[in-house]
């Protein structure tokens, strides 16, 4: 339990500037500059939770782009402003009456933008509206995904790659991520390799698999030649090329189809398994006014969603958690400019000051957005003052074993010992959380790399941390001559 003298003191410390202190660590130093990293490029904060000021800084005021780091920011915003509990709610309607299993007219299934509609959970719906009744469905599938207004996306402006799950856009119904999953699996004999689509929806028609050979497994995504044909309404994928036999089962995950059919698709797939009869179109529209729903899908609670976010660094779901912000302080629809005000104006209610700070989605795939080292050091102990401290610090990748971080720092102490969040874009790397040193003194680590041999940062980044959890405790300042 934290007291109130303690609480009031980090609230003043959240408003006090992270002035520079020590100079950073020779051996920290040399670790940056050994991969071609020069320090102008780089921001360090390591401080004690609840210190007066940093143990040592460098650069630390200067905003710089944190790629998915940033997600510490939406998160923690959103077990405070939503509600460790909060729940998002997917609402089935009945457009017509329902008389011996059929329905005379459309069923409208209204999402309120779920970050995470499993295919269990999306079955496990389909199975309600049976179990409820609901046998054949007379007229079309409508959408109701108001409770978001967005400019129009392309998944291919951030980086070219439209059909990789990170650049799916966000969505009021959102359903199993937009994505499909091909399982590569090759035959006991080791003459074939088939190619398995989970979910196997109508719309995709699956082509050649490719030829089984001997070898290295290598770059196997390149050799099996894959072929799209990628539209809004259907899609057709094959792999023609060859599959080295060394690869053993293996995975692409591929985001097909346009939101409202690849929901189309889902539906007609999951009803039909239900034992559901379904020959309609897919189209938007609006759930009645003032209408019970006829089935209900609920969320898992925020705190798990969060959980997920920042450990496995998920893209569309932290940018539907932030857009759910914007409906903290104005009525649905959702936009990016609510969610955006939401965020600076608890921030000023915090009075947790993040110069610099540039939200431009809150999941930190984004050339524009910003913070500095110092703002997520902030950040981290107002977080770890708060009433959400436990949930907000279980979200974060523990160092050795799980999440981002689950095949870093293998070798070292602090194995189980670092709760981090990272971050990783073409000429960025970040790192932030908490380090729990030998002693049990709480540490918070935050580190930036802007510079265009950032993908070399790894190993300097570890080293930060581990250095904290080592030597942290008993450092002493160099004298500067």
């Amino acid at each position: 339990m934290i007291g109130v003298s303690r609480l009031a003191a980090l609230a003043l410390l959240a408003l006090a500037p992270l002035a520079a202190s020590a100079v950073l660590p020779r051996e920290i130093t040399r670790a940056f500059l050994d991969q071609g990293i020069p320090l102008t490029d780089v921001g360090i904060v390591v401080q004690e939770t609840g210190g007066p000021r940093p143990l040592f800084s460098h650069r630390s005021d200067q905003p710089m782009n944190p790629a998915s780091v940033m997600k510490l920011v939406t998160t923690f915003a959103a077990l405070e402003l939503l509600g460790r509990d909060f729940r998002w709610r997917t609402e089935a309607f009945l457009g017509g009456p329902l008389a011996d299993g059929r329905l005379d007219g459309d069923l409208v299934l209204k999402g309120s933008g779920d970050p995470k509609i499993t295919i269990e959970q999306w079955t496990a719906f389909m199975a309600t509206l049976r179990e409820r009744g609901l046998a054949d469905v007379g007229g079309d599938l409508v959408l109701d995904r108001s409770a978001f207004r967005l400019p129009p996306y392309d998944p291919a402006a951030f980086d070219g790659e439209p059909l990789v799950p990170y650049n799916v856009g966000p969505d009021a119904l959102l359903v199993n991520f937009k994505s499909v999953r091909f399982r590569f699996v090759p035959a006991a004999d080791g003459n074939t390799v088939g190619v398995i689509a989970e979910p196997a929806l109508p719309q995709l028609a699956l082509g050649a698999t490719p030829t089984p050979i001997d070898g290295p497994c290598g770059d196997w995504r390149t050799s099996v030649s894959a072929a799209f044909v990628a539209q809004t309404r259907v899609a057709a994928v094959s792999f023609p090329g060859r599959y080295p036999r060394d690869c053993g089962e293996r995975d692409w995950h591929l985001a097909l189809l346009d939101h409202p059919n690849y929901v189309h698709g889902m539906f007609r797939a999951a009803f039909a398994a239900a034992g559901g009869t379904f020959d309609g179109t897919v189209r938007d529209g609006r759930a009645p006014a003032g209408a019970a729903p006829f089935a209900v899908l609920e969320s898992l609670p925020l705190w798990e969603i969060v959980r997920d976010i920042n450990k496995l660094s998920n893209n569309v779901m932290a940018r539907q958690v932030f857009l759910a912000l914007g409906t903290t302080g104005a009525p649905p629809p959702a936009t990016i400019d609510k969610a955006r005000d939401a965020v600076t104006r608890w921030l000023a209610r915090r009075r947790l000051a993040l110069p610099g700070l540039v939200i431009e989605n809150g999941s930190g795939l984004s050339r524009t957005e910003r913070i500095s080292a110092s703002g997520l050091a902030r950040l981290l102990a107002a977080a770890d003052a708060s009433r959400v401290r436990e949930e907000f610090a279980s979200s974060l990748a523990v160092a050795a074993l799980d999440g981002t971080v689950q095949r870093r720092f293998q070798n070292g102490t602090v194995a189980g010992q670092a709760l981090l969040k990272t971050g990783s874009l073409d000429g960025v790397r970040g790192l932030a959380g908490y380090v729990i040193d030998h002693a049990g003194r709480r540490w918070i680590v935050a580190a930036i790399v802007n510079h265009p041999n950032a993908a070399r940062a790894q190993p300097a980044l570890d080293l930060l941390v581990q250095w904290t959890y080592r030597n942290a405790s008993t450092y002493v300042e160099p004298a500067v001559r």
